[in-house]
């Protein structure tokens, strides 16, 4: 399996914005569905990946965790699903079901808000203060599939309690390693390449 690592958005960031439908409920969410959080995590995650199978446990953890503490959760899967099948939206319905995850799980078939975001593997994680300035992109931990190193998301759970407590997160962040996202023909981005 070849592993992608994250492009690093600069920090500082303003959270672009996004209209996507939420493949439970069939309901259209934007960043504006987020405006009560004061810390907003946005994945891009998918079915298939064996990076987002080693840790889709912690990310249901981790929201459910955090998300009474001010916290927001968004997953968006951009991959294309005529390639990867999985990662359909009725898969992901499924998938979202079956971890139970405690957050939308939104569809960018356009892969128009990875390209903005320039995500570039999943899972690919930012992190946006109450402001929606980007303070944190990258791991979720040191875990990798295989590497014995277990699945905590020390990472992004220090990033978090930092920016929900309103102190600077440490500037020093690994990025997030994974599958690449699954463009489709001719829409691979320049940042990819």
């Amino acid at each position: 399996m070849m592993m992608t690592v994250s492009t690093m958005l600069p920090l500082g960031t303003q959270a672009p914005d996004f209209d996507l439908p939420d493949v439970t409920t069939g309901k259209r969410l934007s960043l504006r569905s987020f405006s009560g959080s004061q810390a907003l995590v946005v994945m891009f995650i998918c079915r298939h990946c064996p990076y987002v199978q080693n840790v889709r446990g912690e990310l249901a953890r981790l929201a459910k965790d955090y998300s009474g503490r001010g916290a927001g959760f968004v997953g968006i899967s951009s991959n294309d699903p005529s390639e990867y099948p999985e990662d359909a939206p009725d898969q992901l319905k499924a998938f979202a079901g079956e971890n139970g995850f405690p957050f939308p799980l939104l569809f960018d078939e356009s892969q128009e808000t990875a390209k903005v975001y320039t995500a570039s593997c999943t899972p690919d994680f930012f992190l946006f203060d109450a402001q929606r300035r980007l303070v944190y992109r990258g791991q979720l931990d040191d875990s990798r599939p295989g590497n014995g190193r277990p699945v905590t998301g020390a990472d992004l759970r220090a990033a978090l309690d930092a920016a929900l407590a309103g102190r600077p997160v440490a500037a020093d962040q690994k990025p997030s390693a994974g599958c690449n996202i699954k463009w489709k023909p001719g829409r691979e981005p320049d940042y990819f390449k």
